[in-house]
Parts: C-alpha cells; sequence; structure tokens
C-alpha cells in the first residue's frame, strides 16, 4: 500500500478531528521498555554508521535524530540494487528495498547495541511481518543491514536475548541483512518529521514514538534534533 492510500484513510478515519484528538487515534505502536544488550560491542573511533528498516522511514529517521551521539540520520533504501532506489519504484513492493535510515553516531557517547535498543523499543513493531502500522509490503519489513561483522554479531545476540526473555507477545520477524548498500532517499523525505509535525500520518504514527523515545529514554534524548538539510 502507498503511504498516500494510508494517510488518506487515517484523514478519513479522524473525520476533521483536531490535532490533540488524533494522539489518542492508535495509530501508532505501542513502545516496550526492554533490557539493553549483554553484548554490546566496543569501538574506539570517531565515527560508526548503522542501518535500520521498521516501517516508514520517516518515523525511524525521526526517533534517531533525536538521540544524543547520533551525527547524521538519512531516510533512504536499502536490500535491492542502485537503479531501483527511488520512492515510485520502491513502493511497488518487488525491488527488494527496505524503506531504512543510515544512522551516523558517536560510539564514545551511544554505543550500537544502545541504538538496537531503541530500535526494538519504540521505533518499530519488531514482531509484525512486512508490514508496520497502516503500511504494508515487504519494503515497510523490519530489517537490519550490519555494516561490520560486529554489529551482525550483537545484533544477532540481542534479538536471541529479546525472544528467550519473551519481551514481545509475538517472536521476532527481524531480519538480518548483509552485503547491502545504502542508498540516500529523495531530499523530501529528509527531516519529514520535523518539518510536517501537523502532518495527519505523522502526528498519529511517528510524534507517538518520538514521545516515547523522551518517556523511555530520557538520558538518550535530545529536545533538537539533528537535522539533513542544515547538516546540524
Amino acid at each position: 500500500m502507498k503511504r498516500f492510500w494510508a494517510v488518506l484513510m487515517t484523514v478519513m478515519a479522524l473525520g476533521g478531528a483536531g490535532q490533540s484528538q488524533a494522539f489518542s487515534f492508535g495509530g501508532s505502536e505501542e513502545a516496550v521498555a526492554l533490557a539493553p544488550p549483554v553484548l554490546d560491542e566496543t569501538n574506539q573511533a570517531s565515527s560508526e554508521t548503522a542501518v535500520f528498516a521498521g516501517g516508514c522511514f520517516w518515523g525511524v529517521q525521526g526517533v534517531f535524530a533525536h538521540v544524543k551521539g547520533v551525527q547524521r540520520a538519512v531516510s533512504g533504501y536499502a536490500g535491492g540494487s542502485a537503479d531501483s532506489a527511488q520512492y515510485e519504484r520502491v513502493s511497488d513492493g518487488d525491488t527488494g528495498h527496505a524503506e531504512s535510515v543510515q544512522v551516523t553516531f558517536d560510539p564514545a557517547q551511544v554505543s550500537y547495541g544502545s541504538l538496537l535498543q531503541i530500535y526494538f523499543s519504540v521505533a518499530h513493531n519488531p514482531t509484525e511481518l512486512n508490514r508496520q502500522g497502516p503500511d504494508s509490503g515487504t519494503q515497510y519489513r523490519s530489517a537490519l543491514f550490519p555494516q561490520s561483522a560486529e554489529q551482525q554479531r550483537v545484533a544477532q545476540a540481542y534479538i536471541a536475548q529479546l525472544d528467550a526473555a519473551h519481551g514481545f507477545d509475538k517472536p521476532i520477524v527481524t531480519r538480518l541483512e548483509t552485503g547491502q548498500t545504502f542508498y540516500p532517499a529523495e531530499d523530501y523525505h529528509q527531516d519529514f518529521l520535523t518539518e510536517h509535525p501537523t502532518y495527519p500520518y505523522i502526528v498519529i504514527n511517528d510524534l507517538p514514538k518520538v514521545a516515547h523515545l523522551k518517556q523511555l529514554f530520557p538520558e538518550r534524548y535530545q529536545q533538537q534534533p539533528v537535522l539533513v538539510k542544515t547538516g546540524r
């Protein structure tokens, strides 16, 4: 389902309701307070990248942009080829791509394991197969694209840890996909949550995720998001 139709159905369901009522519509996923990874990586580099897919990239980008230690969060596509890395093609659901976010971060301030904890706790629902909220299709799948063998090791261990602890009512379906290239999305998708805070889809599905981040991880939350277009 293309996001246009998801937004249209949202507006119809709201029936002209105001923004305060929209927050209670129930379109966003519930946040889950999860334990941090037992296994985490140690990285002395000044910068590291990680790629996360968890439904619409507007919300995932919006969450990570508010995490302390994140230097940049870029919406894009991963899992397919360069020639199909465009929104209209990816929206068809047959390119292999997932809407993804490339996060550049300072591992001295926030570890890859801590980003995984936020990803599984508030950024999306990892038990939904090939869908998130109102969006369905493989382009909205839950997937991690490890950028190193160490990231893959930490991610595999954390998924096993969460499943063993029964942190969710259903099994985690998050895929680990290695060897995939990340392609930045079109400019109008970048910083979308920040630029369009009253857009119905954002109000219902994505702003609650940022609120959950602030509530569950106050020590990780930063009020001013890092933005792609301004470089800060």
